[in-house]
């Protein structure tokens, strides 16, 4: 079982409010490791602090698409809060093939960009990357144009974009060492449920993936119509209590 994380973006509304109060019951839920989408004013060092207080281990980061110009503002921040997985999107639109093949240009030089830090990049996709262009997944076009890039797979939306999750995580194990384990209804797209509760068939995603590749799954919800930390918690003990991933309660 890999250990299971909290994609801090989906409880954002209250971590604006009051960040250390969210990770400390991120923590209390038992989740073993976050994903930062934002610090919400506080310095680095300060979260550093308090997530290893707490017991949590870093699990990536979602910034920007790192540059030539922010690279090194970047690489500070990740190496003061332990991420060694920046996580971006492709930068653009994905509707042409001119576009997905603007998009590998910008990801290779986010790569290059991060050269010697120890710090890998991953592409984070909405369902954009599992709609066709010119008879091709663009998801497919930017793994095979940035060897150098891993892919952070959402199974959900990849869902969304027309493919089935199960048959994509097996297809490209080889380069997912992060799971986004997100549930819900394909159509309406949001509001999102708690993992377990929408029609997406959890375990076997998860059996999908390369035992020796995989390191977490990060649970994300981008919205709830539910009280988002009950969904949170609800999703966690969905995912520990069936053997899925591991936690520490």
């Amino acid at each position: 079982m890999k250990p299971v994380a909290l994609q801090l973006y989906s409880v954002r509304e209250a971590a604006a409010q009051d960040f250390p109060g969210v990770l400390k019951r991120v923590a209390e839920i038992g989740y073993k490791g976050v994903e930062f989408a934002g610090l919400h004013g506080m310095a680095a060092s300060e979260v550093r602090k308090i997530v290893d207080d707490l017991g949590l281990q870093v699990a990536s980061a979602h910034m920007a698409m790192p540059t030539a110009d922010n690279a090194a503002q970047m690489i500070e921040e990740c190496h003061t809060l332990g991420v060694t997985k920046l996580v971006t999107g492709p930068g653009g639109p994905l509707d042409t093939m001119a576009n997905v093949l603007a998009a590998a240009d910008r990801l290779n030089a986010a790569v290059a960009a991060l050269e010697g830090s120890d710090i890998r990049l991953g592409l984070h996709n909405h369902w954009a990357e599992f709609e066709p262009v010119e008879g091709k997944l663009p998801e497919d076009v930017l793994l095979e144009k940035v060897p150098g890039m891993f892919a952070q797979l959402d199974v959900y939306w990849c869902a969304v974009g027309g493919q089935d999750p199960v048959s994509t995580v097996a297809r490209l194990k080889d380069r997912i060492p992060l799971l986004h384990i997100k549930d819900g209804m394909i159509e309406p797209r949001q509001p999102h449920t708690a993992v377990g509760s929408g029609v997406l068939d959890i375990p076997a995603i998860i059996g999908a993936a390369d035992e020796n590749v995989l390191e977490w799954l990060i649970v994300e919800l981008d919205s709830c119509a539910t009280d988002m930390f009950e969904a949170v918690e609800q999703s966690y003990r969905y995912l520990v209590d069936n053997g899925l991933g591991e936690g520490n309660r």
